[in-house]
């Protein structure tokens, strides 16, 4: 199988790592070659001593593109799990990448706060912290995602199946036999989203 990018983006705590570690953990079984990228992880390492600054930001995100490219064309997959606000530098990613399949993965403030165990939202909200994306930064959501899971109101195997089936009517991954949890009415929704983007 060729390589690909999986490029998971959203506010902090929507869900991100999880899922990205899930569909890893599916893709691994189905004896693919997969690497995770973690914003997080990426950060204390490739990134180290990089800011919060527009500029900053940008550089993170262009370093885990990089990254990106690199193991996509080696024939691994490639699944970054980063905030990345800025709809321009992930097109950029896309633009270098080639095979990229963006995955929106959407929560709303109400339910970040609610989930968030540290309290660094309600703080944000409070102005006590600055430059914290979403509240006091911008955040840019996707336009055209290939892929887009709610976390408030799906479970993470609802989102992880969803992710794996478009992966498979894109032809990036083999198909397999549906399982019971995935319905053909859930199967013939993403495929009506992917024919209005005109990828099938």
């Amino acid at each position: 199988m060729k390589g690909f990018t999986l490029w998971f983006t959203g506010l902090s705590g929507a869900g991100k790592s999880e899922l990205s570690k899930r569909v890893e953990q599916v893709l691994l079984e189905r004896g693919l070659k997969v690497e995770i990228l973690d914003g997080d992880v990426v950060r204390k390492n490739l990134s180290k001593g990089l800011g919060f600054s527009k500029e900053d930001r940008d550089t993170n995100i262009k370093r885990i593109g990089f990254v990106c490219q690199l193991l996509t064309r080696n024939d691994v997959v490639a699944i970054a799990a980063a905030i990345s606000p800025y709809r321009e530098i992930r097109d950029y990613n896309r633009n270098m990448i080639g095979r990229f399949v963006e995955i929106f993965v959407k929560c709303s403030i109400n339910e970040l706060t609610r989930r968030d165990p540290k309290g660094l939202y309600e703080k944000a909200l409070k102005g006590e912290i600055k430059n914290f994306t979403g509240i006091s930064d911008p955040y840019e959501e996707p336009l055209k995602p290939e892929i887009i899971v709610d976390t408030e109101k799906e479970t993470e195997e609802e989102s992880a199946n969803k992710i794996l089936k478009t992966l498979e009517l894109l032809g990036y991954i083999p198909p397999t036999e549906i399982s019971d949890d995935y319905t053909p009415e859930e199967e013939d929704k993403i495929k009506d989203r992917l024919k209005a983007l005109g990828y099938i």
